[in-house]
Parts: C-alpha cells; sequence; structure tokens
C-alpha cells in the first residue's frame, strides 16, 4: 500500500527548447529521480502540448481535477519558466491542490504569487517601452513597417528565414508528440483514426491548435524520418 501517491504534469512547447525549460523524456527523468524510493504511486501523467495558439491549459485542468478525486499530489519537473506564466499560476493556485517542483522543493503558494506578480509588472514595463518606442519613431516621421520599397531584399531575408523556422517548429512540435504517440500504439491502437480519437481524448491539440485526424497523424508520423 502507497504512503502517498503522485500525478505528474508535463508542459513542452512547440517554441525554442530554452521556452520550453526541459523536453519531454528530461522533465520525466527529473520526476523519476526525485521520487526515488519511498512507498508511493504515481497513479498517471499529463502532458501538455502547448503553442502561442493554446492559452486554456486542458491537460493542467484534468491533472488537477484528478488530483482532487484521487486526494494526489501533484508533482512537476521544472517550475521556474511556469512560475512566470501568469495563466499557469493562477490555474494552478486555484486548484488549491498540494504540489511539488522537482526543482524547486521548497516553492509554495506565496513564492507563485509573488513569480506570477514580478512577471505581471515586467510584461507591462515590455509593452509600455515598445508602445514609446513606436509612438517616438513615428512622430520623427520614420516610416514603419515592410512597405518600404527598399527593404524589398530585406523582406526575402525574412521570409526564408521564417519558412526555415516553421520547419524547425514542426520538427519541435512532432518530437514532443510522436512519443505519446507511440505510447497510445504500445496500448493496442495501431489506426490513424483510432491514434487520432486517442489524442483528441487527451486533450492535445494539433500544431496548429485544432482536432486530429487520420491525415494530421499520418502527416505527423512522417516526421519520424
Amino acid at each position: 500500500m502507497a504512503d502517498s501517491c503522485f500525478i505528474s504534469y508535463y508542459r513542452v512547447s512547440t517554441q525554442k527548447q530554452g521556452r520550453s525549460g526541459l523536453g519531454l523524456e528530461a522533465q520525466r527523468r527529473a520526476v523519476a529521480d526525485y521520487l526515488n524510493g519511498g512507498e508511493w504511486e504515481l497513479l498517471d501523467e499529463f502532458v501538455e502540448i502547448e503553442s502561442g495558439r493554446r492559452k486554456d491549459r486542458p491537460q493542467l485542468k484534468a491533472a488537477l481535477e484528478m488530483c482532487r478525486r484521487k486526494k494526489a499530489t501533484l508533482v512537476i519537473a521544472k517550475l521556474d519558466r511556469l512560475a512566470r506564466n501568469v495563466a499557469f499560476v493562477a490555474t494552478l493556485l486555484e486548484g488549491r491542490i498540494k504540489f511539488i517542483c522537482c526543482d524547486m522543493p521548497e516553492a509554495d503558494s506565496t513564492m507563485l504569487q509573488i513569480y506570477s506578480a514580478i512577471a505581471e509588472r515586467e510584461a507591462a514595463k515590455i509593452s509600455e517601452r515598445t508602445k514609446a518606442a513606436l509612438a517616438a519613431a513615428k512622430a520623427r516621421g520614420k516610416q514603419l513597417g515592410w512597405s518600404i520599397p527598399d527593404r524589398i531584399e530585406e523582406q526575402k531575408v525574412a521570409a526564408q528565414r521564417g519558412a526555415a523556422a516553421n520547419r524547425d517548429q514542426a520538427q519541435r512540435f512532432a518530437s514532443n508528440v510522436l512519443p505519446i504517440v507511440d505510447s497510445i500504439r504500445a496500448a493496442g491502437i495501431r489506426s490513424l483514426a483510432a491514434t487520432a480519437e486517442a489524442l483528441n481524448a487527451r486533450g492535445i491539440a494539433t500544431a496548429r491548435g485544432g482536432r486530429w485526424h487520420a491525415a494530421t497523424v499520418r502527416r505527423l508520423i512522417q516526421y519520424r524520418g
């Protein structure tokens, strides 16, 4: 009989690795290392695939709900970046669930509130500075945007870089979701349509924030190389 029960929550991103913090497997290792030894049970894990289009965090909400039902502790691999995400902090605090952060075991609700307040203030300052800089440039008569004839070459270079960035982002998204697809198939789900249904049931969106279909699963698998 386990003395305590845990539910793990992992976050992976379609953005650069520096923003997402740790990859999925690294987060799993961090949780396993932290929970090493003792009488405990890891009841389930929830993986959030985030992009700039998804802000609702359905997997976090599902994890908190299971923690409530099972009287379990939520365990998070890495907090530092998430603590500066105001929406994440608000959802976690509103859930009133006991939680542990592997990289900051001493973190509590008070620390989260402080980090959140700092993040909000920093975001507001950045927004104010950006608006002031644009207003000053406009006042000097500087033309803003990409419609300037002598910036055609710059536009071409930017377009090429954007295309390369999109390819890299798609590859990162695939590397985060493919392990989940593998676990679904290991459970006996083989067809593309059934795999799509399983991904949708877990609340995992496509890279564009939509629902999975057989065709989108097929395109994802093609990234395996």
